[in-house]
């Protein structure tokens, strides 16, 4: 089963012992970072520095004129990952023999929301998301169709992981984050994802619900939770809270927005890319989900895209409803962590493997190399090598 281990540029720029050290884990392939979110990281072996703060969303390398003259464009990152840091890395891994596939995270970027309030994902209080891009607004759109085909399609690239193509909403891991004194659950999470900008207000309204007396639902269904007297009743309890219709039509606006702003997104790498190229979507089977894994429906996105990559932190489970449909040549590849201070399991990394072939993996992604103490990444190198 071929694995793939996630690194950031900053992990290899700057160490030249990092390209041999990631092959020596027995992985044969990087997913190596080309668009990221802000982020603070941990560099536990580079020889310059232990800390890196990514402050602000970025593509990792120099962006090209198509962004000339647009209001929606991507920003090149700070001293962090200075000039064409992607190229450099993935030249570096190249050299040590390793597979280097891009990732790219799309609609997930607060830099997006300070500079254009009106991009965000707006709650049903009125409160902006500016980390959460709305994927249902014309001009977002177009700026995540082109930023993927650029971002995915770096030179030396054999393909590309999408993450984070759908929706957003709620759970961030914000600077300083203080959201989590209240348990959502299944359906609070939800009622909290529904965005309500103008552009959503519309949809729903195609749909058939009023946005007004939706918002107002939306609000009067999540007052329980806030006085902590909800069961969590999951999906069923957003059936139960908003009613079969108001429910029915955020589902139709909202899984109808992601699925075409998918098929736009891989129409546009295939596009820019060469033959061969192989394109991954991050995935969650469970279409109504959002985050960096949003909810798809798993026939649909593998009429689309070669592959998945599927969260398993919590057990492979998810990877069935892909494996299900049966697709000859589909890649699903079951994303497990391997940071131990971040919650993953390195220690069973063989088990899970096994667990996730039964499941129908034919792949799998280790989370995170670059981020991994040594006690972590020989446990890696351990379970990789009895595969």
């Amino acid at each position: 089963m071929k694995a793939s281990a996630f690194v950031y540029p900053w992990d290899v720029d700057g160490d030249p012992a990092a390209p041999d050290r990631i092959a020596a884990l027995g992985v044969e392939q990087v997913t190596l970072a080309a668009a990221y979110h802000s982020t603070r990281a941990l560099t536990p072996r580079h020889p310059r520095h232990r800390v890196v703060t990514a402050e602000h969303a970025a593509v990792l390398y120099p962006p090209d004129d198509r962004w000339r003259g647009r209001a929606l464009r991507p920003h090149p990152a700070g001293d962090w990952a200075p000039g064409d840091a992607y190229g450099t890395a993935a030249a570096a891994l190249a050299r040590a023999g390793l597979e280097v596939h891009s990732w790219v995270v799309l609609a997930h970027n607060s830099r997006l929301g300070a500079e254009h309030p009106d991009t965000s994902v707006v709650n049903a209080y009125g409160d902006r998301y500016p980390w959460a891009p709305c994927i249902a607004q014309p001009a977002t759109r177009a700026y995540l169709v082109d930023l993927a085909a650029e971002a995915a399609v770096r030179p030396g690239a054999h393909g590309t992981e999408l993450e984070s193509l759908g929706w957003y909403g709620l759970q961030h891991l914000h600077a300083h984050d203080k959201t989590g004194g209240v348990a959502l659950g299944e359906a609070g999470t939800y009622l909290m994802a529904l965005c309500f900008c103008p552009a959503c207000r519309t949809g729903y309204g195609e749909h058939g619900a009023d946005p007004d007396e939706l918002a107002a639902a939306v609000r009067d269904a999540l007052e329980p939770l806030w006085r902590g007297t909800a069961r969590d009743e999951g999906w069923a309890g957003v059936e139960k809270l908003l009613g079969p219709a108001r429910t029915a039509a955020t589902r139709a606006w909202r899984d109808g927005t992601a699925r075409t702003l998918q098929e736009a997104a891989v129409r546009a790498v295939r596009a820019a890319a060469p033959d061969g190229f192989q394109v991954l979507l991050h995935a969650d089977p469970v279409t109504h989900h959002v985050g960096a894994n949003p909810g798809v429906d798993p026939a649909h996105v593998l009429s689309v895209a070669d592959g998945v990559v599927v969260p398993c932190a919590g057990g492979p489970g998810p990877l069935a409803p892909f494996a299900a449909q049966g697709r000859e040549g589909a890649v699903l590849a079951a994303n497990l962590g391997v940071v131990s201070g971040m919650g993953g399991s390195p220690g069973t990394l063989g088990v899970d493997m096994a667990r996730a072939r039964g499941l129908g993996a034919t792949e799998i992604r280790l989370y995170h190399a670059g981020l991994a103490s040594d006690d972590d990444l020989d446990a890696v190198r351990e379970a990789l090598a009895a595969r």
